[in-house]
């Protein structure tokens, strides 16, 4: 990969703490306005707010989560897609969380969510596919899982926790990370040949 200023990175963490700080100890009212939320969504036809609820959360743990995450991914993602490719790579992840999660809970109108998690999956999963290898940590365990083994887990817990009913959006998440992959494959196709070969 190739390694360089990864200025998208840090323009989406600042995007995120002051949108969030500003939903956060500003105005409480801004989350509900630009949320994620499957009836504004389809039938009140705000798609915005599939964009939008991607620079809100739940608190400052979540934020802080989600922007240590996208820190420690973000630049060598950049680096290899250059800038133009990351922004495809992570709104392109956001778009999808935000449909999988409109598919999910179609017949749940008052559904809500909001956080970066879907987005910053698809740039963990595409992590995985450049770096199959590369170990990483989890939860301060010692020891580091290679990120293919990694990313498969990640989907299928994603998967098999769908509408478990938990505050967690699971089906954003891994409406995320399989958009990651893909777009990952679509813009550099020698990812994998480059695995296989």
């Amino acid at each position: 990969m190739i390694y360089y200023t990864p200025a998208v990175t840090y323009a989406l963490i600042v995007a995120n703490i002051l949108v969030s700080g500003y939903a956060l100890y500003g105005d409480r009212n801004f989350v509900n306005q630009f949320a994620f939320n499957v009836g504004a969504v389809v039938k009140g036809e705000q798609h915005y707010r599939v964009i939008t609820s991607g620079f809100l959360h739940a608190d400052l743990f979540h934020l802080i989560f989600n922007m240590v995450t996208l820190y420690f991914f973000g630049p060598p993602i950049e680096g290899a897609l250059g800038k133009l490719g990351f922004i495809v790579l992570y709104f392109g992840s956001m778009i999808a969380s935000g449909i999988t999660s409109a598919i999910v809970h179609r017949r749940n109108p008052g559904y809500s969510a909001i956080g970066a998690s879907g987005a910053v999956s698809g740039v963990v999963l595409s992590f995985c596919v450049f770096e199959p290898l590369q170990p990483i940590y989890f939860f301060m365990l010692p020891i580091g899982i290679p990120a293919l083994l990694y990313g498969f887990i990640f989907i299928v817990i994603s998967a098999r926790q769908m509408g478990d009913g938990s505050r967690i959006a699971h089906e954003g998440h891994l409406g995320g990370a399989v958009a990651g992959v893909i777009l990952t494959i679509l813009m550099r196709p020698d990812a994998i040949t480059r695995f296989f070969g």
